[in-house]
């Protein structure tokens, strides 16, 4: 059974994945672009999370069949697992939603993946807000994930930003890897301090700045 946590999900299994998070979403649950993004933020982030912590975030109701649960939950881990080694030898893909196109074939979006990317750092609201609010170097790296989330609607910004034409969104998104790859190494190369973990976690009783009108502010 070991053994099994550790292998990363074939096309298959992440279909079958999918189809389970479609089958029992409600509202703004994540669906599988948006669970990659959400376990991105966290491997590639200031403190790594217990599965305790983040699976309620992507599941919200017990199993009735415990064969089921058992194969979610392998899938689930599956996936977490395959991020790190993926970005150490740079074959790291965002799992991205599609949209039907009238002609052609679909396009892709980063709408689910850059909003489940929101709420892996709000998970971890207090380690990444006050390095961002100090340090214009983490801020640049994710530009182009900001840049997609607040063209898709996803962040919410107080600045102007004219909206991304399709050659600049493609590129973007092209640019995730990349991206993801440079944020995991900064946090490598600039671990939290003694001071910043001692920053109290958010109050689990009230809600991250993300649930203001549903998104993450910024």
């Amino acid at each position: 059974m070991a053994a099994d946590w550790l292998v990363s999900p074939t096309d298959n299994e992440l279909e079958e994945l999918d189809q389970f998070l479609r089958a029992h979403a409600n509202g703004e649950d994540l669906l599988l672009d948006g669970v990659h993004g959400f376990l991105t933020a966290l491997a590639i982030g200031p403190l790594l999370a217990k599965p305790e912590e983040w699976l309620p975030e992507i599941l919200h109701a017990p199993f009735l069949d415990p064969q089921l649960g058992e194969r979610v939950l392998i899938l689930l881990a599956r996936l977490n697992d395959a991020i790190a080694p993926e970005l150490e030898t740079g074959t790291y893909e965002p799992i991205l939603g599609e949209l039907d196109a009238e002609e052609g074939p679909p396009a892709f979006t980063a709408h689910g993946w850059c909003e489940g990317f929101s709420r892996g750092i709000d998970l971890r609201t207090s380690a990444w807000e006050g390095r961002l609010g100090h340090d214009s170097e983490l801020m640049e790296l994710l530009g182009p994930i900001i840049a997609l989330a607040i063209d898709d609607g996803v962040f919410e910004s107080d600045a102007e930003f004219a909206p991304l034409g399709d050659d600049d969104y493609d590129d973007c998104l092209a640019q995730i890897p990349a991206t993801v790859a440079a944020v995991a190494e900064y946090w490598r190369d600039h671990p939290l301090s003694a001071d910043e973990r001692s920053v109290p976690p958010a109050n689990p009783n009230q809600p991250p700045p993300r649930h203001r009108g549903g998104r993450w502010v910024h």
